[in-house]
Formats: structure tokens, sequence, C-alpha cells
């Protein structure tokens, strides 16, 4: 009894591995890619938020402490306009992060596949 359970168990675990190597590929391009691009979009807008750059930008033209003469209204512009700049290429950053993210998850499977075959020649 023993030695048939341990048959027939161990040719569905073979079939089990067999069809998860045969499914990885479809998964890694199809439903995998798409969770990486929604947590990866998930990912930015927490950034987005984390910045507030579009608070930054709805408020450019407002003054600061309500100061409503001249000199308030170009310091409060000059300031507004230093930190949108600067939290724009902080977003930036992060978006060609992912973005290198976006094209490693894509190219790293053949690259494996290549280095396999590579080092079994």
């Amino acid at each position: 009894m023993f030695s048939n359970n341990l048959i027939f168990y161990s040719g569905k675990i073979v079939v089990e591995l067999i069809y998860d190597v045969a499914y990885f590929p479809l998964w890694w391009y199809s439903r995998g890619f798409f969770n990486l691009l929604k947590s990866l979009l998930n990912f930015l807008a927490d950034k987005q938020k984390s910045l507030a750059l579009v608070v930054w930008l709805k408020n450019i033209f407002r003054p600061m402490y309500g100061q409503y003469d001249w000199q308030g209204w170009l310091i409060s512009f000059l300031v507004r306009l230093a930190q949108i700049i600067f939290r724009s290429l902080v977003m930036l950053f992060w978006l060609i992060l992912c973005l290198a993210v976006i094209i490693l998850w894509l190219l790293l499977p053949p690259f494996v596949i290549y280095e396999i075959i590579f080092q079994l020649i």
C-alpha cells in the first residue's frame, strides 16, 4: 500500500511540477506583469501624494502667509516654483526607477535562459 501511494503521489508531484514550469512564462508576461504594473502605479500614486506636487501646482499663484503686496506675491511664487521643480525632479526619479523595474521584469526571463544555455555550451 505504501509503494502504491508513493508512486501515485510522486506522479502527481511530477505532473504539477511540469505544469508549473510550462505555465510560468505565460504567468510572468500576463498576470504577473499586470500585477507588477498595478503595484507600480499604486507606488507612484503614493509617491505623488507624499510629494503633494498637485497641491503645490494649484497654489503657485497664491501668496503665502496672507501677504498680498507685490513682494509677498514674488517671494511666494519663487519659493513655490523652486519647490515644484525640486519635487518634479524627485517624482521623475521615481518614474525612471519604475520604468527600469518594468524593463527588468520583461528582460529577466530571456536573459536567464540565455545564461543557462551559455553555461551549458
